[in-house]
C-alpha cells in the first residue's frame, strides 16, 4: 500500500467562495506591489513600477487584483497608492527566530500561492523530504478538505500550511492523531490570547460555536510502518466582510477570538505545540491527551447526530472518545464508537 489517505481531515468552512477573488490564481505581481505598500506609505505607480521593473499599468492591474481579493487599497492623485491595514506577511527566517531552540526541528518555506500545501507536499516525494518539513502559503487557490469540500480563505486573512512529519508506527497506529493536532492548535490559540477555543470531533476548531480552522492529514506508507503524515491546517486569522458573506455557516477568525494579528507567531506557536504533542503520540498514543480533548470537545454530553455517508444517521449523546480516538455516542441501543473516514458529526439541533 503506497498511498492511504487517512480520513481525518475536513473542511473548515462550507460555502464556495467568490470564484474571482479566491479561486483563481494570483498574479504574482501583484503580492510584489502589496508587499512595497506593507509600509502604510503612499507609494506612486511609478516608483513601484520601477521597483519591479514593469509598467505602470502592470501596477494599475495588481492593484485592482488587490482589492478584488478584499484588501483595501487608496489611490490619492499626485501622492499614489497606500495599503490599508496590511497583513503580517509571512517570513520564514522571522518563524525560526520566534521557535528558538525548537527550529533545528522545522524545515519552513513560504510560497506566494498554492493550490494545496497538501498536495505539493504529497507530489514533492515526500519519502526524500525531511521530517518537520513546513510549507506555508501567503494564499491557497483551492485548498481542500474531507469528502471534496473546498477550504475558503482570503489573500493575508487566513494561516494555511502543511507539515510533513515521520512516524515509525504505520497508518494503522495512527488513529487519534488529528484529535492531537486539534489539541495543539488550541493550546497554540490560547497562548496568543484566544480564549474559549473548543474542538469538534474528529478535525474542526471552534469558537464561540463558529469554525476558526480545520484539519486534514494525509498518510503515505504501510499499515504496520514507517508512515508519513501530511498534516494540513488552516486557520482563519482575519476575514473580511465581504468573504464572511459567501460562507453558509457561522464562521470566526483568530483576532475576534483574542490571538494575535500576526501569521508568524501563530505558525511558530503552533509548530512548537506540535512538535512536543507529535512526539508524545508517538510513544503513548492519544490516551494521555484524551482527557483535555474531552474539556474542549464542544459536543460533550450534547445530542447528536452521526452521519454515516452509507447509511441512515445515528442519533445519540456524546460521550467523549474512547483511548484510540474513536467517538463514543449512547444511543437506544448501547454505546456506539465511531472513527473518522466518512463519518460527520453534527449537533442534533441542525448545527455542523
Amino acid at each position: 500500500m503506497r498511498l492511504r489517505r487517512v480520513d481525518q481531515g475536513q473542511r473548515l468552512t462550507s460555502g464556495q467562495p467568490r470564484p474571482d477573488a479566491i479561486i483563481r490564481r494570483m498574479n504574482p505581481l501583484t503580492l510584489a506591489t502589496l508587499r512595497l505598500l506593507g509600509d502604510g506609505e503612499y507609494r506612486s505607480g511609478e516608483d513601484i513600477a520601477a521597483a519591479l521593473g514593469v509598467t505602470r499599468a502592470t501596477v494599475w492591474n495588481a492593484v485592482n487584483e488587490a482589492e478584488a481579493l478584499g484588501l483595501a487599497v487608496e489611490s490619492v492623485r499626485g501622492r499614489g497608492y497606500r495599503l490599508f491595514d496590511s497583513p503580517v506577511w509571512l517570513d520564514a527566517k522571522r518563524v525560526e527566530t520566534l521557535l528558538g531552540a525548537q527550529s533545528k526541528r522545522f524545515h519552513v518555506e513560504v510560497v506566494e500561492q498554492a493550490v494545496s500545501t497538501n498536495s505539493v507536499l504529497l507530489e514533492r516525494e515526500p519519502d526524500a523530504a525531511p521530517s518537520g518539513t513546513v510549507l506555508v502559503a501567503e494564499m491557497q487557490s483551492g485548498g481542500r478538505g474531507r469528502r471534496g469540500r473546498t477550504w475558503s480563505s482570503g489573500l493575508g486573512g487566513a494561516l494555511t500550511f502543511s507539515l510533513l512529519w515521520r512516524f515509525e508506527q504505520g497508518a494503522a497506529g495512527l488513529t487519534g492523531l488529528s484529535l492531537v493536532v486539534g489539541v495543539a492548535v488550541a493550546r497554540a490559540l490560547s497562548g496568543l490570547g484566544a480564549a474559549d477555543v473548543q474542538l469538534k470531533w474528529p478535525n474542526d476548531i471552534l469558537w464561540h460555536g463558529s469554525k476558526l480552522g480545520g484539519i486534514l492529514i494525509e498518510v503515505q506508507g504501510d499499515a504496520l510502518g514507517p508512515a508519513t503524515a501530511v498534516i494540513g491546517i488552516g486557520l482563519n486569522v482575519r476575514l473580511p466582510s465581504d468573504l464572511r458573506s459567501t460562507i453558509d455557516q457561522p464562521v470566526a477568525d483568530a483576532v475576534e477570538a483574542g490571538a494575535v494579528a500576526d501569521r508568524n507567531r501563530l505558525l511558530a506557536a503552533v509548530l512548537a505545540e506540535l512538535g512536543a504533542l507529535l512526539d508524545a503520540f508517538s510513544q503513548h498514543g492519544f490516551a494521555p491527551l484524551e482527557p483535555e480533548f474531552r474539556r474542549r470537545h464542544a459536543l460533550q454530553g450534547a445530542e447528536v447526530v452521526v452521519n454515516l455517508g452509507d447509511g441512515k444517521p445515528v442519533r445519540g449523546r456524546a460521550r467523549g472518545t474512547a483511548e484510540d480516538g474513536s467517538l463514543l455516542v449512547e444511543t437506544a441501543e448501547g454505546v456506539r464508537r465511531f472513527h473518522g473516514g466518512e463519518v460527520s458529526l453534527r449537533a442534533a439541533s441542525g448545527a455542523s
